[in-house]
């Protein structure tokens, strides 16, 4: 039995990204959202998941390329004088593994991050990190921590595989070979540590190779590839004009990848295929 969860990142961002992901929940094969509680139009995220409830919705956890939730005044600190992240993803990664003072501020942002998500009165289903940043180190023992208090029992185990991947598309080797490499490693640190604390994760997470540029034609060949048991893959879809869609991810494709999730094409696939569609809850969602 093949069962997969269909997740669009970003909810909250933009009003584009709330756009698109709000059209691949109503017309398309989207399970889910996660949402980023520090982004510009987290409000109307918020108000467009509880005018449509089913929608499932999780914590996308952002310490880099975001603004903070919580204060964090001293030296070092987390952020610059207007309260943002770096943009850098591999500078963020050296700052939180290497400044050990940065951990109690991360700590604290972590927690006011899950605070604000549950203030909105949504049932948080799943936790996930933008730039997958929730897989990093000292990140995730700070989750090992707060999940059990706060009751999150679904997380994202980041990993996709590499060989399978470059059979559908071989550009960027180099970059997905690293990328599958890390986040392998890290899957590997963090698995025993779900497991022991019964937190659900899916067997494969695809999306994270070609991030970005899940489209039509990847899409259906991607699907094929399923193994048996349960998979997650995750989306950025967009509706243009959008600035800030255009400001962080100017090389995605996000028109392109919601136009996957509302295909009639990919949802005769995913039926052909005997594929049943689900959100971490377990609840099906039936083909639109």
């Amino acid at each position: 039995m093949k069962e997969l969860i269909i997740n669009a990142d970003d909810f909250g961002l933009s009003r584009g990204a709330n756009l698109g992901i709000i059209r691949a929940w109503q017309e398309g094969i989207l399970t889910s959202a996660s949402l980023m509680v520090g982004g510009l139009a987290f409000d109307e995220a918020v108000s467009l998941a509880k005018a449509n409830p089913g929608l499932q919705v999780g914590l996308h956890l952002t310490l880099v390329q975001g603004r903070a939730v919580a204060k964090h005044p001293g030296f070092p600190t987390l952020i610059d004088r207007e309260g943002n992240f770096t943009n850098d993803p591999v500078m963020a990664g050296m700052r939180y593994f290497f400044l050990k003072p940065l951990r109690k501020q991360l700590a604290e942002e972590i927690e006011a991050q899950i605070e604000k998500f549950l203030a909105t009165g949504l049932p948080l289903s799943h936790i996930d990190g933008h730039l997958n940043i929730h897989m990093h180190p000292v990140v995730f023992d700070i989750l090992l921590q707060l999940m059990p208090k706060y009751g999150i029992t679904s997380f994202r185990l980041s990993r996709e595989r590499f060989f399978d991947n470059i059979v559908l598309d071989r550009q960027r080797m180099l970059g997905k070979a690293a990328d599958a490499f890390i986040f392998a490693s890290l899957a590997k640190r963090c698995r025993p540590e779900l497991e022991m604390r019964r937190v659900s994760f899916a067997g494969e997470v695809k999306g994270l190779l070609n991030s970005g540029c899940m489209t039509e034609p990847y899409l259906l060949k991607a699907l094929e590839r399923l193994q048996p048991g349960l998979s997650e893959i995750y989306f950025h879809p967009g509706c243009y004009p959008c600035d800030e869609l255009k400001k962080w991810m100017p090389d995605y494709l996000h028109e392109g990848e919601l136009a996957a999730l509302t295909s009639q094409v990919v949802k005769e696939k995913l039926m052909s295929l005997g594929v049943t569609l689900r959100n971490y809850r377990g609840e099906k969602k039936a083909y639109a």
